[in-house]
């Protein structure tokens, strides 16, 4: 299958660089300096790129099957590169003709905030990462918005740690018991698996230990 992936030289991305590779894909590496990611393999296109480029993005759409949105702000805690990035990127989709998106959102966002903790609620996203939060809600809403064939996926916080491929997925809002947490490894997993399964077609299931 012909994914890119935006966002792909960060923490998330690069792990679904490296594992959509191993599955056999043609994987686009989408980033301001793909290079970073220093893989080299015959089935990995490096496409330097501004995310708000929407010429560029439009570019790194064409024909592919799926696109995969894992943008962050690095270590900034303000900004609205999230949703505004997906903008971008939905509206090169809808140019192009390419239906599926999965994007990765958090945990804690839409109906999942039930999932949380006191300190993820009031310490973290009330506080620290106000503006991250919101950020990821805002884009939440471009994507249901976007009439695609959308998948997003809300991890809780990253850990690091090898791929163990086994984790909860889809519980609802109501359930306090997840351990909040997930290797990055883990969160690329389950987004790969939506490539082949629909099961998530229009939702946005949790994603935590």
């Amino acid at each position: 299958m012909k994914i890119v992936i935006f966002g792909a030289s960060g923490s998330v991305g690069r792990q679904v660089v490296e594992q959509a590779l191993e599955q056999g894909h043609t994987v686009t590496a989408f980033a301001r300096n793909p290079a970073k990611l220093d893989i080299q393999h015959r089935n990995l296109i490096l496409f330097p790129g501004d995310v708000m480029d929407l010429s560029a993005v439009e570019q790194a759409v064409q024909g592919q099957d799926t696109v995969v949105c894992t943008l962050g702000s690095g270590q900034k805690l303000t900004g609205t590169i999230r949703s505004e990035g997906t903008r971008q990127i939905i509206e090169a989709m809808k140019r192009s003709g390419i239906r599926r998106l999965i994007c990765q959102t958090t945990l804690g966002a839409g109906e999942s905030w039930g999932s949380l903790n006191f300190y993820w609620k009031y310490i973290m996203f009330g506080l620290i990462l106000r503006n991250v939060f919101a950020d990821h809600e805002l884009q939440e809403q471009y994507v249901k918005q976007s009439g695609l064939d959308w998948t997003i996926v809300r991890p809780g916080a990253f850990v690091d740690g090898k791929r163990i491929g086994q984790y909860r997925h889809g519980f609802p809002g109501t359930d306090k018991t997840s351990k909040l947490k997930i290797s990055r490894a883990d969160v690329a997993d389950f987004i790969l698996k939506q490539l082949g399964d629909r099961s998530y077609l229009h939702q946005a299931p949790s994603l935590s230990y």
